[in-house]
């Protein structure tokens, strides 16, 4: 399963400089918190110094945003996955957040904690390996296909081209972009190279992600955010607009529907396809 954690964090850093935050999305943290909890969100917390009274405390506080977190995956991906399993496992990674923060460390309470209900989510998909291998192959094919078509045409590549390029009509292939619906960023599990370009110098991406104290991993872990973020200022402005909007202010496919004047369903095309053409622009970085 693929990380969408630091797609989070590049667009983040992308639509800073496209628009400014005037917006707060989370329905999440309207009640005022409790005095732990402020202790945990302004960052001077130290979990293995918790009790169980300001465990519970922040279980309670942070509950919210687990429930919102796992509806918005649940929104893409398809019925069969249950929400009550993803907000268990969501559960589990907020469980897992207050026993691993370090206050030391210059980061929020909220911001890791978010960090590691995310991952949650996104080990608990991986175990139910949802995303059949046929539409696996076609996703692949899809990615080889939009690399053709724009290296062909020396500019991004609409639907009609793709779908010309995989030999497929329109509708074919939109129903390809409804099927690939969740499909992930970049796999978890895939190794990145590290220095000298050799089997024993790769690390596997995860350890970039989970905020070890080896430098290099930091400098890989920025390079790759980079690598996000010039991909997405290379896609058309409305992919750009979708991407920004679901995943920076945190609008959901129905609510870009309306900003964008078109429906929920095609707001999950342009979405899929937008996650695919990253996907495609990062092997270079993510096989060299």
């Amino acid at each position: 399963m693929n990380s969408l954690i630091v797609l989070r964090f590049s667009i983040t850093r992308f639509a800073i400089n496209m628009m400014q935050k005037n917006q707060a999305r989370h329905n999440y943290g309207k009640t005022k918190p409790s005095a732990t909890a402020r202790r945990g969100r302004a960052g001077v917390m130290r979990s293995n110094a918790l009790n169980q009274a300001e465990r519970r405390a922040l279980i309670v506080e942070y509950s919210p945003l687990v429930k919102f977190l796992a509806n918005r995956m649940a929104m893409r991906v398809p019925p069969s996955v249950s929400l009550d399993d993803l907000i268990s496992a969501g559960i589990m990674g907020l469980l897992d957040a207050i026993d691993r923060f370090d206050s030391s460390r210059d980061v929020q309470f909220k911001t890791y904690a978010e960090f590691r209900i995310r991952g949650a989510l996104l080990d608990e998909l991986r175990n139910m390996d949802w995303v059949p291998r046929s539409t696996r192959k076609k996703i692949h094919d899809m990615e080889k296909a939009i690399m053709a078509a724009e290296a062909k045409l020396g500019r991004p590549a609409d639907d009609l081209e793709i779908a010309g390029e995989m030999g497929l009509d329109i509708d074919t292939y939109y129903d390809v972009l409804n099927k690939a619906r969740g499909v992930e960023l970049l796999s978890l599990d895939a190794y990145i190279k590290g220095d000298g370009g050799n089997s024993g110098g790769k690390k596997a991406y995860r350890s970039l992600i989970q905020g070890d104290d080896d430098p290099a991993d930091h400098i890989m872990a920025l390079e790759l955010r980079h690598v996000i973020v010039d991909a997405i200022k290379t896609l058309p402005r409305k992919e750009q607009m979708v991407i920004t909007l679901y995943y920076y202010n945190e609008l959901t496919l129905k609510e870009i529907g309306d900003v964008l004047g078109l429906t929920e369903s095609r707001i999950s095309q342009i979405h899929t396809k937008t996650i695919i053409k990253l996907r495609a622009k990062l092997k270079s970085y993510h096989d060299r």
